[in-house]
């Protein structure tokens, strides 16, 4: 085993594989090795500011959309507040309709928070992550009273005896 590694002529087989990389598109042969005379240069695979997929990631119009995304979520968390929803949810179809607009305020939290992480924008990513906790804190709000052995609050309403 020793006789064949002594035999081998590493010249000539590194320059059978540079000329073979040479045929590659887009290929360096001297990518990760140095040839002596000229540094190595790493060129990116994708201009900065752009995505993979073509898209504006790190863009202006990403970032505006990641700001429309988190103004969205805090109109809305603002509409469900207790003081600001204009109908009462105190059982039947109403409770469940409030318990949507809730939950639509933790997904467009979520989606705010998922966008502004990707984006490296860390305001809207801590404006987000507030609008996370206050729809549980709203849904809890609404949910506990109508769970467990002492549940005070009913889910639907009681039917409302017909006059005579």
């Amino acid at each position: 085993m020793a006789d064949i590694q002594k035999e081998r002529d590493w010249d000539k087989q590194m320059a059978e594989v540079d000329r073979l990389l040479k045929k590659l598109p887009n290929a360096d042969p001297t990518l990760g090795r140095g040839s002596g005379a000229e540094p190595t240069l790493r060129r990116p695979a994708v201009a900065p500011g752009v995505a993979a997929g073509g898209g504006a990631l790190y863009g202006a119009a990403g970032r505006l959309g990641t700001w429309l995304k988190v103004g969205l979520g805090v109109l809305i968390g603002i509409g469900v507040a207790p003081g600001v929803w204009p109908y009462s949810h105190g059982c039947g179809l109403r409770v469940i309709f409030y318990l949507l607009g809730v939950t639509t305020v933790v997904a467009a939290g979520a989606w705010a928070s998922v966008s502004s992480w990707r984006r490296r924008l860390g305001f809207a990513h801590v404006i987000s992550q507030v609008l996370i906790v206050w729809g549980i804190l709203l849904m809890t709000r609404e949910v506990l009273p109508r769970v467990g052995a002492k549940a005070e609050a009913l889910w639907l309403c009681p039917d409302v005896p017909q006059p005579r």
